[in-house]
């Protein structure tokens, strides 16, 4: 290992690895349309190519918390990166369609690892002055690579087709890879060996989800993923052919610039689960108004800029709420669980309420849903100062 860099350089070194962990995502979605050429026999299979990811997220997110926490941060993390990278080769090449999903479930794990082990390393390099900003900049990961992916991706696939953009992904990946395994200092910390077998994770499962630490994130998360990729896909059907085009790529990144300025002022004097309760509350409120203004855009604009305090302060109350790294780590594991169901369940949900109560269901779906992400925050808040539980 090289000399290391400045804390700074390596928090910005970590949040470009998830870029890589993002575009995991980020290139199926830009790709779909090439893929549906690429594999015609495919169908409405092909949008296992896009789930599976989130499936093992589902499956397997608190598991990957536990063995990052128990094998070490480093070596997951490069691991994870190379696992990737190995697997955007392979999709490169556009094999048989059978060989392109397994590839796509293996590319879970590496995602899950990432995204688990990255925000624990920022949490734990990061200055006491610094960890809320930068965990604030770790929340932008998604919303950043699906801008790059759509800006110097689909010229890519115009001109060269989908698999050079899986092949720039693996390489990437790798030099992700190659610069952190360079820079990346250790971070020595195990946790208690936790047995693997089913009944055990099911009580892991029970024990970190009913402890007010480490869950409250999670919880939230839930609430948030289940609308937010979901209300970008059916904006389209609710607002009507009126809605400018330009919409759908300004909302993403109307909140990721109100996550990096306002909430990162405010996490300066706030603690974070407060903004995040703020953030539901006032996203609520906003549902409220596309509901009484039917067809008005600034609403819409207003729901992104709410959901931002969201989005960056959940974040960066893991560390608030957990002052080991292993915590840290499980907490992370159940954010990526929870966001895998909520991305997994939100859009369908929508689109079938949207179906039988039209917009109104709708719109009732995602208020109770920012209702409930304040109501979780509230009830795990109530119970950490009754019971007065110490950072485990």
């Amino acid at each position: 290992m090289t000399r290391p860099l400045p804390p700074l350089a390596m928090i910005l070194l970590l949040w470009a690895a998830g870029l890589g962990a993002a575009g995991q995502f980020a290139k199926l979605s830009v790709a779909f349309p090439a893929l549906r050429d690429s594999y015609p026999e495919a169908g409405a299979s092909l949008g296992f190519a896009v789930s599976l990811i989130s499936f093992v997220g589902l499956i397997l997110g608190l598991v990957a918390g536990m063995i990052v926490a128990r094998l070490g941060y480093r070596k997951l993390l490069l691991a994870g990166l190379l696992l990737g990278a190995a697997m955007s080769a392979v999709q490169a090449g556009l094999p048989s369609f059978p060989v392109f999903l397994a590839s796509r479930l293996i590319e879970g794990l590496s995602h899950l690892v990432i995204v688990v082990a990255a925000p624990t390393f920022i949490a734990e390099l990061a200055p006491d002055r610094l960890r809320a900003s930068a965990m604030t900049l770790w929340s932008t990961f998604f919303g950043v690579a699906y801008a790059l992916a759509a800006w110097g991706g689909l010229p890519l696939i115009a001109a060269f087709g989908p698999g050079a953009l899986f092949g720039l992904h693996a390489a990437y990946m790798t030099l992700m890879a190659t610069v952190l395994w360079l820079y990346l200092p250790r971070l020595d910390v195990r946790a208690a060996a936790t047995s693997l077998a089913p009944g055990a994770l099911l009580r892991q499962h029970l024990r970190i989800y009913s402890n007010p630490r480490l869950s409250a994130a999670a919880l939230g998360w839930f609430c948030y993923t289940l609308t937010f990729v979901a209300l970008l896909t059916v904006l389209p059907l609710v607002l009507g052919p009126e809605a400018p085009g330009w919409l759908l790529g300004v909302l993403p990144l109307t909140s990721i610039a109100i996550s990096l300025t306002l909430v990162v002022a405010l996490l300066r004097f706030v603690p974070a689960v407060r903004v995040v309760m703020l953030g539901f509350g006032l996203s609520a409120i906003a549902v409220v108004l596309i509901w009484a203004l039917p067809g008005a855009i600034w609403p819409v604009v207003v729901l992104f800029a709410a959901l931002a305090p969201v989005q960056a302060a959940s974040f960066a109350a893991i560390p608030q709420l957990n002052a080991e790294p292993q915590d840290r780590a499980l907490a992370n594991g159940a954010v990526a669980q929870m966001g895998n169901l909520g991305n997994l369940s939100g859009t369908p949900v929508l689109l079938a309420v949207l179906g039988a109560f039209g917009p109104s269901g709708g719109l009732a779906v995602v208020l109770v849903s920012y209702l409930l992400g304040l109501a979780l925050h509230l009830m795990t808040a109530a119970v950490r100062a009754r019971s007065a539980v110490p950072p485990t």
